[in-house]
């Protein structure tokens, strides 16, 4: 009888692999024989699981997402909020990707940032993953004061934390530095809205 393989689980470990390569050397280190080597299946496996590269590298891309989506839920869940602010300001905070056990997600984040400028299918995805977050951290910004235009306060702690991001990757802050610079911004968040 043959054996059974999990297509799905089978695709997470490609993708496992993808990210794992693209954090040593960036997406152009990331070839079919490569990632089929480092997931330990053959060329053939990757193949069946992905039609193209470009198809593997969208795939890994929504994995990432759904991680760190399921990271900040399971972050909020286990250490519940006192208010709408903090409960902001922990999912920005995971979503910048500033601590030690996130550089390597962080590192590979960015690359297929850099990608999608020429990949119509990987900006597709971020932008969904952005609009989501956008949607998310809008609905905490209006429950935490009142202001008159939520969305654009959802955007600017979508670009910080991204710029946050890079900063700590390429040495310039610390991760607590990063974290003093959000926790300021959310300050002066909220003390504007406050008058």
């Amino acid at each position: 009888m043959p054996k059974q393989v999990d297509h799905g689980s089978r695709r997470r470990q490609i993708a496992e692999a993808v990210c794992q390569l693209a954090d040593e050397s960036g997406l152009e280190g990331v070839t079919l024989r490569d990632v089929a080597a480092r997931a330990k299946v053959s060329m053939g496996a990757v193949q069946r699981c992905f039609g193209t590269k470009e198809e593997m590298l969208a795939f890994a891309l929504s994995d990432i997402g759904e991680r760190i989506a399921a990271r900040v839920a399971a972050r909020l869940v286990q250490s519940p909020a006192q208010s709408a602010r903090s409960t902001l300001g922990h999912a920005v905070a995971e979503v910048s990707l500033l601590q030690e056990e996130h550089r390597a997600e962080a590192r590979v984040w960015l690359a297929f940032m850099a990608q999608a400028a020429v990949s119509p299918a990987l900006a597709e995805i971020l932008r969904s993953n952005y609009t989501g977050l956008q949607t998310a951290f809008a609905r905490l910004v209006a429950d935490a004061c009142d202001t008159p235009d939520p969305d654009r306060a959802a955007r600017t702690l979508l670009a910080l934390a991204d710029g946050l991001t890079t900063h700590v990757l390429i040495g310039h802050l610390s991760p607590t530095a990063a974290l003093d610079v959000l926790d300021a911004h959310l300050n002066h968040l909220w003390d504007e809205r406050a008058r």
